[in-house]
């Protein structure tokens, strides 16, 4: 299965948005790879979240064994005391941990009510607070919609009605005064933003990161939901995203599980 066809939307965005995290471009004018682009703690925990839909393991488990599997990703503390926590336990963290790895859950489902349920699941065994189950259940439900052939309008109403968050506003008004936001109500609807504000695949990308901030978190959730709505991404950034995760990831656990859940409609 060639790169183009594997769910690689969030991570891809993972990827890009890695180099700027802390050295933020509020442009659409950067370079997509540069010799800092990494995958993150994102893109292992959306690897992992792969894994334990496709082989049906428990995610607590499964994130424990990805993250002592692949460390230094960029694991906040508390996260990392988790992933070598002989008794894992949930904290109450507001934090977009929940939503970042979220998007598989969007193939995974065949309807809604079950990507709001598995949502919650995925996210309650780190991020229990409810800021966090709900930015994970919208990132999710986004995904969802996006490829079951959803408009943006349509996405857009839905995000809104459910989650009741903010998305009548503008990347060129968030923009200027945009700083660091690691929470969910603080990173989702703009992610989702970026995502109705796009062209295609690598726009949605390049405006994710523009905002600034959180900008590989943003990238992958914006990543994430924009793969599932225009269906494509750009060969060079899979090709780059392949090399970048390595044949084990691929063989093991992104190739099967696209093979299996890339669907549309």
């Amino acid at each position: 299965m060639s790169g183009e066809n594997c769910i690689l939307g969030a991570i891809a965005g993972d990827i890009i948005g890695s180099p700027y995290e802390y050295n933020n471009v509020k442009s659409l004018d950067f370079e997509l790879f540069t010799d800092e682009t990494y995958f993150t703690d994102d893109s292992v925990f959306t690897i992992a979240t792969m894994y334990a839909l496709l082989y049906r393991t428990v995610y607590s488990k499964t994130y424990q064994h990805f993250g002592r599997n692949y460390p230094h990703r960029g694991y906040i503390g508390i996260l990392k005391s988790w992933i070598y926590s002989d008794n894992p336990k949930a904290y109450n963290c507001w934090g977009n941990g929940s939503a970042m790895c979220v998007s598989p859950i969007g193939w995974y489902c065949d309807n809604i009510d079950d990507v709001l349920t598995e949502a919650e699941k995925s996210a309650k065994v780190t991020h229990d607070h409810p800021e966090d189950i709900k930015g994970a259940q919208a990132v999710a439900a986004a995904v969802y919609l996006a490829r079951t052939g959803k408009t943006k309008d349509e996405i857009k109403e839905f995000i809104i009605d459910r989650f009741d968050y903010n998305l009548c506003r503008k990347l060129d008004e968030i923009r200027p005064l945009y700083g660091f936001n690691e929470s969910c109500q603080g990173t989702v609807p703009e992610a989702i933003i970026a995502f109705l504000e796009s062209t295609d695949y690598e726009n949605a990308v390049r405006l994710a990161v523009s905002i600034g901030g959180d900008s590989d978190t943003i990238a992958a959730m914006t990543g994430g939901i924009a793969e599932a709505y225009y269906k494509e991404i750009p060969e060079d950034i899979t090709d780059f995203v392949q090399v970048i995760l390595g044949p084990d990831i691929m063989l093991d656990v992104v190739i099967p599980f696209s093979k299996k859940y890339r669907r549309f409609g």
